[in-house]
């Protein structure tokens, strides 16, 4: 049975139900995600509040989710369709101890100018922490130190600068790559979250630090991580516990062991190691997770079809409170986007690019770089659209916005072929239009 949409007025809708249309559009809501289910009273009244009617998904609702109305205490049990059966834990809100406020106040070109070199530092430092690892050597960390440092600092210049490169970057060992592209996410995160230097720094350095106990493990095991028998998950999942014996006489402080501790753990206490869960999970340990379980959705790999940014979004969304804590979840979106930086895109006219970065007021209309014309032919000049921008002063009915994600390695659009920086390339960028 397919799903059919179902008008319906604001005070008629009930929880369960999933909300997939608006009467308005939706980055003028405070909505985090473009459809969702209604879970508790405080989404019925969000939705009230903004609009007078909305469209719903009937196949999405005909099974009833039961949920009370009454408020829900820490560790309480749900029935809901939305988790598949899955236990919801919902926590009190999350609070940061002296938020910091960063402002992106470098331009986008100019900060990759700056951090191309920073990525090719981090990927040698790894490259070399990993070697020694696997020598029964204990590892320099310095230099693993020090690019961390370099790259808090360029994303509380430019968060989009740093996610640009390590999407676009082709990387020689896929650990190497997991490893830099979770810390990346983790940092931006991190820094809508309103995380200090200090604390960013440890983030950064624990998630480079997370991976290392794979080095560990048979390399076949690692070529089908995706595709793994029982018994063969129960070797992976040791890779933890034996990164924190390799790390456990480096002299680390205890927030960057706390991440390699604590990266698999889950919200609802379904991770491993230890099955931790709910508040006992170290904070940026549950950044670090989720993370990391975004990058290995995206990614991509010989057993596995990587999903689009999009879609990775919204299960993360869908998530919320099972895996990862509802805060968090909505703060990295509210960071990375519904089109995170480096997903491929097609405009509502066929235009074809890849999303370059977005502004958080905005989250449907971020930056798109265009490298083919409304008929898939390759354009000569890249050039960016701001669709925030190019929208402003549009009625509705002339919006250019996104249809959808496309997968990654769509013919036609690589981005290697051109740059964002409006340097030259083979294709002679010369239009390029800088936000």
């Amino acid at each position: 049975m397919g799903v059919r949409q179902k008008k319906i007025a604001t005070h008629d809708l009930e929880i369960g139900m999933f909300v997939s249309d608006l009467d308005r559009p939706w980055h003028q809501t405070p909505f985090p995600i473009q459809g969702f289910y209604l879970r508790t009273e405080d989404d019925l009244k969000a939705v009230v509040s903004h609009c007078k009617w909305v469209m719903i998904d009937v196949a999405e609702t005909r099974e009833e989710i039961a949920l009370s109305t009454d408020r829900i205490k820490p560790f309480s049990r749900r029935s809901n369709t939305r988790s598949g059966g899955r236990e919801e834990v919902q926590l009190p809100p999350l609070s940061i101890r002296e938020p910091v406020t960063y402002a992106a106040d470098v331009p986008l070109r100019k900060e990759v100018k700056v951090s191309r070199k920073l990525l090719s530092d981090a990927e040698s430092a790894l490259s070399r922490m990993f070697e020694s690892l696997e020598a029964d050597q204990m590892p320099d960390l310095r230099p693993a130190a020090d690019v961390t440092r370099r790259m808090v600092e360029s994303v509380a210049r430019q968060p989009n600068a740093l996610l640009w490169l390590s999407r676009t970057r082709q990387y020689d060992d896929f650990i190497y790559r997991h490893a830099l592209n979770t810390a990346v996410w983790a940092l931006v995160c991190g820094r809508q979250l309103g995380l200090n230097e200090g604390l960013l720094n440890h983030l950064g350095v624990g998630c480079l630090l997370s991976q290392v106990g794979k080095t560990a493990l048979p390399k076949e095991l690692l070529a089908r991580e995706h595709q793994l028998s029982p018994e063969d998950y129960a070797v992976y999942r040791t890779y933890v516990e034996l990164g924190c014996e390799m790390l456990d006489s480096a002299g680390l402080s205890r927030a960057v062991m706390s991440v390699v501790q604590g990266h698999r753990e889950r919200h609802n206490g379904s991770g491993f190691p230890k099955g931790t869960r709910g508040d006992r999970i170290p904070l940026l340990a549950k950044v670090a997770g989720l993370a990391e379980f975004f990058e290995s959705l995206i990614a991509p790999r010989d057993d596995q079809e990587p999903m689009t940014p999009e879609k990775a979004v919204a299960l993360l969304y869908d998530m919320r409170n099972i895996e990862f804590q509802e805060d968090l979840v909505e703060a990295f979106i509210q960071a990375v986007g519904v089109y995170p930086t480096g997903s491929l895109v097609e405009l509502s006219d066929g235009q074809r690019g890849i999303v370059v970065s977005h502004s958080p007021g905005r989250r449907l209309w971020p930056s798109v770089m265009i490298m083919q014309d409304a008929d898939r032919r390759p354009l000569k000049s890249a050039r960016i659209i701001d669709l925030a921008r190019h929208n402003e002063s549009r009625p509705a009915s002339e919006f250019l916005t996104v249809r959808e994600c496309l997968p990654h390695g769509t013919e036609g659009l690589d981005p290697a072929g051109y740059d964002v920086t409006g340097a030259e390339s083979r294709w002679s960028i010369s239009k390029l239009i800088n936000r």
